[in-house]
């Protein structure tokens, strides 16, 4: 098959080259310059634009079901807009959209592509299906700005000539939505799924637990949910939670547009949803009430009692049963009423029971001063450039996953007037939220100890997917970027071009983002 592949491909080469057909003309909305996260390397190709009618259709590599799932999703991706039916089949010819997992550049690994649009079609080559999925959101930033809107739209639909060779920087590139402040609804996060998967972004990290509230049901101690999860901030009610039939859905979800779920169960601070569920897990016996207000730091586990580990170890059994990825947070950020040595212990504990149900632990980064094993995963959330800790962490082998308070917060405030969000790390607009080096941001850290980047969004202001529109965009796209394009294109001027050409689309989608004074949008 790979022979017959490279045969009608090369034909369709041949054609373009002595120019057998008429090639279409891309519109001024769509450019190979203007991808976001930026490319490796592009080459446009004038004269040679594809235009996608009625009667095309979508082909994925022969024999290969990861490949016909990544065509059904973008049949499902482009559909609604150009109203075309784009049936999806296996096979190769050089016209259409053709998904190939032979023939890339082997520099490409699991997660890169290449990209190549002549006058019939257009061919995207990978060595995964993560890598067809990327090249899949490029092919849609490639369209024009309407093809993201869920009613249909007059064409034409056409896609510049040219090349695109692509693969990330790093291989983990996460956002982060808290839903333990402000409950989020399964429909609300699918939706923010579909959003974060267009900009690459691969692992989504879900906050469960928090003082407000317990937002996954476990069996084995039914009143986290059912009691911890029945309010929110400013004393929402309800049922709250997660069914684990919810949450397995929206595992699915995520994993069919590429993302990896990463569930938190904060601790040992952070718990008062589940000190207020069961009395037994406070040193005296005695359950408080559940909190709907936003200071931290006042709760946690009893260190010494043994019903704290029973209770761990049944939550992250479940938990693990249910995700499968690599990773359980446990959290360890905060835990300002547990001792430091009680701090200690309980890490030495419960880290243990992380590996006992396969999974690997990854915490925030203050969890690294209880020398975790090496397999272990700092997630790095400070408002400074330095840490002592995470250095030495870092050169013990633990890998470092970046999540600075002052770049990647998603909820603080752009400037002094912005009415939702947060200040107390920092105003962060979009060129300081773009304005760093993931590879040299902390010092003594090397770029070999960076897993890679995550911008978190928390929720003590946020209550609704509009909310999280007007904090996320256009700041999500300029970390995502950070994560997947090469040091060597970071140039906030070109960036700010380039993200300025996405708000047509977001527009479209019917995306609230909000226009910082500083990119110069593109009405």
């Amino acid at each position: 098959m790979p022979g017959v592949v490279a045969t009608l491909l090369l034909a369709g080469t041949a054609a373009l080259a002595v120019g057998a057909a008429t090639p279409a003309q891309a519109t001024p909305e769509s450019s190979l310059r203007q991808i976001v996260p930026a490319p490796v390397k592009v080459t446009p190709r004038a004269g040679a634009a594809y235009a996608l009618t009625a009667n095309a259709r979508i082909q994925t590599q022969p024999g290969s079901a990861e490949a016909r799932k990544v065509g059904e999703y973008a049949a499902e991706l482009l559909r609604p807009a150009t109203g075309y039916r784009l049936p999806v089949s296996s096979g190769v010819t050089p016209r259409g959209i053709t998904l190939l997992l032979v023939g890339a550049d082997p520099r490409v690994g699991k997660e890169g592509y290449q990209l190549d649009v002549t006058p019939w079609g257009v061919v995207i080559r990978a060595r995964g299906a993560a890598g067809l999925f990327s090249g899949v959101q490029t092919l849609r930033q490639l369209l024009p700005a309407r093809i993201e809107s869920k009613t249909r739209q007059s064409g034409p639909w056409t896609v510049p000539g040219g090349s695109v060779l692509d693969y990330p920087r790093f291989g983990h590139r996460g956002a982060m939505l808290d839903v333990a402040r402000h409950f989020f609804s399964v429909d609300e996060v699918k939706t923010y799924v579909d959003q974060i998967a267009a900009y690459k972004v691969n692992y989504l990290h879900l906050h469960l637990a928090d003082d407000q509230g317990w937002r996954i049901e476990i069996k084995s101690w039914p009143r986290l949910a059912t009691y911890g999860g029945s309010i929110e901030i400013g004393g929402g009610k309800g049922a709250l939670y997660y069914t684990q039939e919810q949450y397995k859905e929206l595992v699915r979800y995520a994993g069919s547009r590429g993302i990896t779920v990463i569930p938190e169960i904060d601790m040992p601070g952070h718990t008062n949803a589940a000190l207020a569920s069961y009395a037994e897990l406070n040193c005296d016996g005695v359950a408080p009430p559940l909190y709907d207000g936003t200071e931290v730091g006042f709760s946690s586990l009893c260190i010494d009692k043994p019903v704290t580990y029973r209770f761990v170890d049944d939550v992250l059994r479940e938990l693990a049963a249910l995700t499968p990825g690599p990773f359980l947070h446990i959290g360890g950020d905060e835990a300002h009423s547990t001792t430091e040595p009680d701090f200690r212990t309980f890490m030495q504990k419960v880290i243990p029971l992380v590996a006992k149900h396969g999974k690997t632990a990854l915490g925030w980064h203050e969890f690294v001063k209880t020398d975790p094993p090496t397999s272990a995963v700092a997630q790095y959330w400070g408002t400074t450039d330095e840490n002592a800790d995470v250095a030495a962490a870092a050169a013990r082998g633990n890998k470092i996953l970046l999540s600075p308070a002052t770049k990647a917060y998603l909820d603080m405030k752009y400037d002094e007037n912005t009415e939702l969000g947060q200040d107390w790390a920092a105003l962060i607009e979009v060129k300081d939220a773009y304005g760093w080096n993931p590879g040299a941001y902390l010092k003594n850290v090397p770029e070999s100890a960076i897993r890679g980047v995550e911008a978190p969004l928390w929720t003590e202001t946020i209550k609704d997917s509009d909310d999280v529109e007007q904090m996320v965009f256009p700041r999500l796209p300029a970390i995502a970027e950070l994560g997947w394009s090469p040091q060597s294109t970071h140039d906030w001027d070109a960036f700010s071009k380039r993200l300025a050409a996405q708000a047509p689309r977001w527009r479209a989608a019917g995306i609230d983002f909000y226009p910082s004074p500083q990119v110069p949008w593109v009405e």
